[in-house]
């Protein structure tokens, strides 16, 4: 009997069709997200990849040689002088650049989202920097903070002798941050202003019955509110923050000293000025593993900042 029924059992298995629906939804499935997968192998895991098997050698271009040399550029780094200075200059320029980028994008969108005549205008002004070349506008603002450029212009109006904005340490990095700012600050107000949105009247309504003042209806329903999008708009600046190099390469050179030079364009100097191929890629490395350990982090904290989650 039970011959029979393993029997009966096998030739319905052989006469059922392979392409059943759900395998064809299945393979439908796979196809759709092909392309994303076939991007992020060759984009991004085996460049990842040969950065680390980069990293174990040294690569002189111009003897054209490819010697294994271990662990020894991990090493480097921990005997390397220069480190502690650009990483501390990276961890200045990625603090001010998140710290004033928010802040300024969320008072932004707070006037913006105000039902006042001719406001879509001035949301196209703050956004229009976004669009612009980043380049264009670095060189531009590189103008604009020379010892005779037009910031020192308009300060000697009013009889102030303005510094040497991109050669003295105590302004280079504040100038940077400051044109970094103004360049990315519309695409965060522009998030937070579609947040701002999405509050519901009503909350704000029975807040006002209650006798609520407006600071209180900020703290209390606003920032709740929009938490998922400062969690969104955090990770973004502090990874951008940590990428940064055209406005270093063309404002500052990463000087006076070290006082600009941020991780990336210490990487680009090791690599590309210098010839360590295989520091370099130890330095991205470096850099891969903040960036991780950072984005980890704020995802974790996102129980206790975002209100969504539980």
């Amino acid at each position: 009997m039970a011959v029979a029924q393993d029997h009966a059992i096998a030739e319905e298995r052989s006469s059922s069709p392979f392409w059943t629906v759900a395998r064809r939804d299945s393979l439908v499935g796979f196809l759709f997200i092909a392309p994303q997968l076939i991007g992020i192998v060759v984009f991004v895991l085996i460049p990842l990849a040969l950065v680390f098997w980069y990293s174990l050698h040294e690569w002189n271009v111009l003897a054209n040689t490819f010697t294994y040399t271990g662990a020894q550029n991990y090493w480097m780094l921990i005997e390397d002088t220069n480190l502690l200075e650009v990483l501390g200059a990276t961890a200045i320029f990625s603090a001010g650049l998140v710290v004033f980028n928010l802040s300024l994008a969320l008072l932004l969108a707070v006037v913006l989202n105000q039902k006042l005549a001719g406001i879509a205008i001035f949301r196209t002004l703050f956004f229009s920097p976004v669009v612009v070349s980043l380049v264009a506008w670095t060189i531009v603002w590189g103008f604009l903070l020379q010892k005779n450029g037009g910031i020192n212009g308009v300060l000697q109006v009013f009889g102030i002798e303005g510094p040497n904005w991109l050669r003295e340490e105590t302004t280079a990095m504040i100038s940077v941050i400051v044109v970094q700012v103004f360049k990315n600050v519309g695409l965060n107000m522009i998030l937070f202003l579609a947040a701002l949105q999405g509050v519901p009247n009503e909350l704000y309504e029975a807040a006002r019955i209650d006798g609520a003042p407006r600071f209180k209806q900020f703290r209390r329903i606003t920032l709740p509110l929009i938490s998922p999008t400062m969690l969104l708009t955090s990770i973004i600046t502090i990874v951008g923050s940590l990428q940064v190099f055209a406005q270093i390469a063309v404002l500052t050179q990463g000087g006076p000293g070290l006082s600009t030079t941020v991780l990336v364009y210490y990487l680009y100097q090791q690599a590309f000025q210098f010839h360590f191929f295989g520091y370099g890629s130890t330095l991205s490395i470096l850099l891969f593993a903040i960036v991780a350990v950072l984005t980890f982090a704020q995802w974790q904290m996102r129980k206790r900042i975002v209100f969504y989650e539980s």
